[in-house]
């Protein structure tokens, strides 16, 4: 059973189980979302990776595309930047393809070296001495924001706490105006929602039109920047660049949802992935609350065990033969890091949640290569102090019932996780 998921007691899982060893190989669409919003998606990675480990979907919801499904294959993709592009004229870095006319430009969706000159504008943020100021700050918000919790009532995690923490950082990193900070949350899901009848929005349009709202309210905070003299936030470091001070207003936009999603995303849903995943596994729950010097390998474990954003996309450049699969310039390549995070030929035992791994720091959860996730340092930080907050205050959180979980197969995260914690 080592690398594939336990079933024991999950019976929708037993079910997908079946339907995924009987359903023929070509049938296989792993990019549908509801296989995420209902958690049962794991056992059609195992069969792929064992059977079909570079797999054609003739049709989906997002069209043809290719599944990278290996650790070491989805390796090999991310760092041949001559063949596999990340550019957002081609479609950039989702399953989904977005309009032509609606394309925007972000330095992870761009190829070098544009890629390279705009994203070094943003990486003084993340240096040590920048992250032990942030850190102090975090600190303080953490501490406030758990001290307000209730006791003894149940509340939803991922507003509460996962939102709350993350959106606050995002206002730090912008420097923007507090009272408005949950705008930032709004966007975040906006930018990455599939529109769908009782979804946050219902059409393309109104997608569109929030992002829009987005784009003019940053626009009136960058002109402010831009005649300031220049500050350590991330919209005055963008304006005082060479490289990003003349953005095209796609580009502008793309940056934008890219650093929101970045910081608020990711963060959110590994941070309320933590306490699912100790309740999951109240072993290592103990283990933890003996132990807290272990939240340094707890928290690359849970970021792995999470896997927040499920999959990036490349289009191919040229024809290439990729483990003797023939893959067609044009055609969209999709790496699944939430499968290679559980490939059991590079992780040991890679179904269990394991807080004191010798190694808990190989995973795909932030990419690799030259579109590594600038803020990894930051994450894990912004986890790891929060951690340190909760252990010092709370002997259990404990999980009332399942999450609700996000319609997409790109962010893989919670819309609710409900808790209680006992007075």
């Amino acid at each position: 059973m080592h690398g594939t998921i336990d079933l024991a007691g999950d019976s929708h899982l037993r079910a997908a189980r079946d339907t995924a060893q009987s359903m023929p190989l070509a049938d296989f669409d792993v990019g549908n979302p509801e296989l995420f919003q209902n958690d049962s998606f794991w056992p059609y990675f195992d069969r792929l990776r064992r059977d079909d480990p570079v797999h054609y979907c003739r049709d989906s919801m997002f069209g043809p595309y290719w599944s990278i499904t290996k650790y070491n294959d989805i390796m090999d993709v991310e760092t041949n930047h001559a063949v596999f592009s990340s550019a957002s004229s081609l479609g950039g870095i989702t399953i989904r393809d977005v309009a032509p006319d609606l394309r925007r430009e972000s330095f992870i969706a761009m190829d070098q070296p544009r890629h390279s000159a705009q994203r070094k504008t943003v990486a003084p943020m993340f240096t040590p001495t920048h992250l032990d100021q942030l850190a102090i700050n975090i600190r303080k918000r953490s501490a406030e924001c758990l001290d307000n919790l209730p006791k003894n009532e149940t509340f939803d995690w991922v507003d509460q706490v996962s939102i709350e923490l993350t959106t606050q950082m995002l206002a730090v990193l912008f420097d923007f105006p507090w009272e408005d900070r949950r705008k930032l949350t709004r966007w975040s899901d906006i930018a990455t929602t599939i529109p769908h009848p009782g979804g946050l929005v219902e059409t393309e349009d109104q997608r569109q039109a929030e992002l829009l709202e987005c784009a003019t309210y940053f626009a009136r905070l960058w002109k402010e920047r831009i005649n300031q003299p220049p500050k350590s936030d991330l919209l005055s470091m963008m304006a005082h660049s060479d490289a990003t001070r003349d953005m095209d207003p796609k580009n502008f936009l793309g940056n934008l949802i890219l650093l929101i999603v970045g910081g608020n995303d990711t963060t959110r849903n590994t941070l309320s992935g933590s306490v699912y995943a100790l309740n999951k596994n109240p072993d290592q729950y103990r283990k933890l609350r003996d132990n807290p010097d272990l939240i340094d390998s707890f928290v690359p474990e849970v970021i792995r065990w999470q896997t927040p954003l499920a999959h990036m996309r490349r289009t191919a450049l040229e024809d290439i033969e990729f483990r003797g699969r023939q893959i067609r310039k044009g055609d969209k390549v999709v790496m699944w890091y939430v499968s290679g995070n559980r490939d059991e030929e590079v992780i040991e035992r890679p179904y269990e949640f394991i807080i004191d791994r010798a190694r808990p720091r190989t995973h795909l959860s932030f990419g690799f290569g030259i579109h590594r996730c600038v803020g990894i340092r930051l994450a894990e930080l912004q986890l790891k102090i929060i951690w340190e907050e909760i252990l010092k205050r709370y002997d259990n959180i404990e999980v009332i019932g399942e999450p609700k979980r996000v319609y997409s197969s790109f962010v893989k995260g919670y819309e609710t996780l409900p808790v209680r914690i006992a007075a």
